[in-house]
């Protein structure tokens, strides 16, 4: 357990570092690289740019011209700040190639509403009208660490896992529908008075791997857990989720990238029961997992999208850049 906790803090130690430190380089610096880095679009393959495009057209929806209010922000004025720094951090990595007279608004922490203006934010509603709500990969520290599962598919345990805080009344039905199920080990990790009847243990990623299923439940917004299950050697179980981040979690395909289960949870155990006695269907959607969060952990590209969201955020808001 204290080598997860160890690897957790070390990760976020050296996003902190490296982030602190870039603040410290003249914004003229980025400014000079942002046409080469954009210029690198060119020369990909139309099926690389094919997705980089969908991509970008997915997290930035705008498609009608507006003018920006006079709250906006001015890029020369945003600064890392102490509270919420993390998403401050991530936002200024693609700021900071921009000018200084362009203007945005933002919104950081877990938002599940769209803004009357477009936005930069970390989340958003799955729906057809999010337009406003543009995402970036944000508070990346958290919802983008993974854990290396050391352990194969046949050699977990025979059962479904998931610990974490239920301050949530949809976490606490969770609960109070699954506590008691036999192939579940499920707990709440906080000191809620509303959840101390399901009280467990804490459970470090690195123990909860040691089982064949793990649930993933939205908590404010998304669950922090998804992207670390898909990375495993786990199967994801969850309900449809109703918000997306930059992961685009709604693009994921059920029966395809995870199981999923009614909002009631009441075919959870029969779906385990099943995926117990269908393991070549459960890693082939383990494989189908993989496959989609790697497409995440690309350095250069994930930064050439970002640029790109933005790019396309100043266009449509009638900004130069």
């Amino acid at each position: 357990m204290n080598s997860g906790k160890n690897a957790y803090r070390a990760h976020k130690f050296m996003f902190y570092i490296t982030g602190l430190l870039g603040s410290l380089v003249p914004r003229s610096f980025f400014r000079y690289q942002l046409k080469p880095l954009l210029d690198e679009f060119d020369t990909l393959s139309s099926a690389e740019q094919e997705a980089i495009m969908e991509r970008v057209g997915y997290y930035n929806k705008l498609n009608v011209s507006t003018e920006l209010s006079s709250e906006a922000v001015r890029n020369e004025n945003f600064r890392i700040r102490a509270k919420k720094s993390t998403y401050h951090i991530d936002f200024y990595k693609v700021a900071r190639y921009f000018p200084g007279s362009s203007a945005y608004h933002y919104r950081f922490g877990d938002k599940t509403f769209v803004p009357h203006e477009p936005t930069f934010v970390k989340s958003r509603p799955i729906s057809e009208n999010n337009q406003n709500s543009v995402l970036l990969k944000l508070d990346s520290v958290r919802h983008f660490y993974t854990a290396k599962d050391p352990y194969h598919y046949k050699n977990k345990k025979d059962t479904l896992v998931w610990r974490g805080a239920a301050h949530q009344p949809h976490r606490q039905h969770f609960l109070a529908q699954c506590h008691d199920m036999d192939l579940c080990d499920v707990g709440a990790t906080d000191n809620k008075v509303e959840t101390a009847a399901y009280r467990k243990p804490f459970m470090s990623i690195e123990q909860q791997l040691e089982h064949k299923f793990i649930f993933s439940i939205e908590g404010n917004d998304v669950a922090t857990n998804l992207k670390w299950i898909m990375a495993s050697n786990s199967l994801c179980f969850m309900k449809r989720p109703i918000y997306e981040t930059w992961f685009m979690e709604g693009t994921l395909t059920p029966g395809h990238h995870y199981v999923e289960v009614s909002d009631d949870f009441s075919d959870l155990d029969e779906k385990i029961e099943y995926f117990l006695s269908h393991p070549k269907e459960a890693q082939d959607i383990i494989h189908n997992a993989n496959r989609y969060i790697a497409k995440f952990y690309h350095p250069q590209r994930e930064n050439l999208i970002a640029l790109m969201v933005f790019v396309r955020y100043l266009s449509y808001t009638h900004q130069s850049f």
